[in-house]
């Protein structure tokens, strides 16, 4: 019987509008959405990845689970925070509150893993919950799940390239880039974009398998079964 497959999950969250759907088919299609919409809920798509950065190659589906933005549906958008392992939050170059607001989404996916589970996926230095509108994004860094933040839309603000639009998120240490989702070569091989996300996706993996930082050991949870059975390694 073949074992279970490697897979990671990454929200993708962001205000409604942003192209956050956009953003996730080009990633995962390689290719312009032509009919975009308004997601309702969350749509799942997977990409396999190839990890190669450290020992023996592993490949593991990339699970990019893309959150509907809408303030309505605000309520019901924790059953889809519990057990992830990375995230994306997304913004409209053209549209600076969509960025102020990351740190609100920040703030629910945290609260909503929390309420989910009963314990958060990222650390937490404050000693009370703090308010969804008023969250300290600093809790993020250091050892977060990790965080990678997009702006859109760049194929509409001209001369504006990364790092013009600076926040209190940035306190999280998360990296970041611009992208235009209507240029299919947006991430092709050797640019900036490609390498910064590609980056991210090997951290996520790291953070999932290998969280004491040595590839080479194997995972965590196959090291774990190979003991259990009586095996050896």
């Amino acid at each position: 019987m073949a074992g279970p497959l490697d897979k990671v999950k990454i929200l993708v969250v962001g205000d409604s509008g942003v192209g956050k759907s956009c953003l996730v088919h080009l990633i995962c299609k390689g290719d312009v959405l032509k009919q975009g919409g308004w997601t309702v809920g969350c749509t799942v798509d997977v990409l396999p990845f190839e990890y190669t950065k450290k020992g023996p190659s592993r490949n593991v589906f990339l699970e990019l689970w893309d959150v509907g933005g809408s303030a309505a549906h605000q309520s019901a958008r924790s059953s889809f925070y519990h057990s992830f392992h990375g995230l994306i939050l997304v913004h409209d170059l053209t549209n600076r509150k969509s960025r102020s607001n990351l740190s609100k989404w920040l703030a629910e996916v945290l609260s909503g893993s929390k309420e989910t589970t009963g314990s958060s996926s990222f650390p937490r230095r404050a000693s009370k919950p703090s308010l969804v509108s008023d969250y300290d994004p600093e809790q993020f860094a250091d050892d977060s799940v990790p965080i990678l933040v997009v702006g859109t839309k760049e194929d509409l603000m001209g001369s504006v390239r990364e790092g013009r639009q600076t926040s209190s998120l940035d306190a999280s240490g998360a990296d970041a880039i611009n992208v235009n989702c209507m240029n299919r070569s947006q991430f092709s091989s050797g640019s900036t974009q490609e390498r910064k996300l590609y980056s991210f996706f090997e951290k996520v993996i790291e953070k999932r398998y290998y969280p004491r930082g040595d590839p080479a050991q194997g995972p965590v949870e196959k090291r774990r079964s190979s003991t259990l059975l009586g095996g050896t390694r």
